[in-house]
């Protein structure tokens, strides 16, 4: 469990990566940070603009230390989230940074699809649907922000696969939860 200071710390680090990148075109360092902060973990970089999405990336896999995960994924949140043009220099201080430190994920073991809803915690659990080469995640405050119920949630993680709404049914379909300790910039 990380601290308030942690968080703090981690999206400073997030804007500073994405002001270094926007004016002088290169990566940061990663500064001199707690060793905690350097234990590998799964991160998203959530951008929003006005309550609006504007950019979101990440590594949901435990792949690299924490900081230079969040360095990686505000740059690309902020310049290759194919959903958005990148981020510009003068609208970088009208965007709000969202740092969501992920759990390793965990496969949900069911006997019948149907008990997957029963599994999940909505406004706790964030979830991974994976069926052969497609893979589609949504963030625990998505569900939320949204409205969903648990099999809302499901559905709309598969469509966010590339995958029907109702993928989660077929046994071959993977589903994994995960959790999240989200920090959000204050405005």
């Amino acid at each position: 469990m990380l601290s308030k200071e942690d968080g703090k710390l981690l999206i400073k680090v997030a804007r500073k990566a994405i002001k270094t990148y926007l004016e002088k075109g290169r990566i940061i360092d990663p500064p001199k940070i707690p060793s905690h902060l350097k234990e590998k973990m799964g991160v998203f970089v959530t951008l929003n603009k006005n309550g609006d999405l504007r950019g979101c990336i990440g590594f949901p896999e435990p792949i690299k230390p924490l900081i230079e995960g969040v360095i990686e994924a505000a740059v690309a949140s902020a310049t290759s989230d194919p959903r958005f043009p990148p981020v510009t220099v003068e609208e970088l201080e009208k965007i709000q940074i969202e740092v969501s430190v992920l759990t390793k994920p965990e496969l949900i073991k069911v006997e019948d699809p149907r008990e997957y809803p029963k599994r999940i915690k909505v406004g706790v659990d964030g979830l991974i649907i994976e069926k052969g080469p497609y893979k589609g995640l949504l963030l625990p405050q998505v569900a939320v922000e949204w409205g969903f119920d648990e099999e809302e949630f499901l559905c709309n993680t598969c469509l966010k696969a590339g995958l029907p709404p109702d993928c989660w049914y077929d046994q071959d379909t993977k589903v994994y939860k995960f959790q999240a300790q989200i920090f959000q910039e204050k405005n």
